[in-house]
């Protein structure tokens, strides 16, 4: 619209020179600035998986809030919701494109993660290691995958996914 009014008042002053007022950003730039890196393999930390109530509570937490101060309820001691330069924490919000026990506006573009542990745990089709590599950066084996790049992006330090992982393998 503004752009042609713009060209509607060059026509009028005779094809004045717009190139003044027409924004033109340098495309590659911000293409540049917002490239994901490259993928990464991270190995699973000795450790990792707990079932510690106070870990499963975080990573409940992580799962089913969203970002700092819009998170439902406070976050669980160990969990901090603003950073110390006053910047709100992103966390997982991976409700929005997942199911798991308890959800609430649960989305279904991800996979259902409804008893992860008795469908994938117990039965040995999966490990601990692969849910925690798909939440770090699930690129490594799906590079056209639409799921977060939560470590090597830094949206998640390593004891937040060993915490995120612990809860999704865990009995609910």
């Amino acid at each position: 619209m503004r752009i042609a009014i713009m060209l509607g008042i060059a026509t009028l002053l005779g094809a004045a020179d717009l190139s003044q007022v027409i924004e033109s950003p340098d495309a590659t730039a911000i293409l540049k600035k917002d490239a994901l890196p490259a993928p990464k393999v991270y190995a699973m930390p000795a450790g990792c998986i707990s079932e510690d109530p106070a870990v499963i509570a975080r990573g409940k937490y992580i799962f089913h809030n969203l970002n700092g101060k819009d998170a439902k309820d406070p976050a669980p001691e160990g969990l901090v919701k603003i950073l110390p330069d006053g910047k709100e924490k992103q966390f997982g919000n991976c409700v929005a494109c997942h199911n798991i026990e308890g959800a609430k506006g649960y989305g279904n573009i991800g996979p259902d993660l409804s008893n992860y542990k008795g469908l994938f745990m117990d039965s040995g089709a999966r490990k601990a290691e692969f849910v925690y590599q798909k939440i770090a950066d699930a690129r490594v084996d799906n590079p056209v995958t639409h799921m977060t790049i939560n470590m090597t992006n830094g949206l998640m330090n390593e004891r937040e996914v060993c915490d995120l992982t612990s809860y999704i393998v865990s009995k609910k």
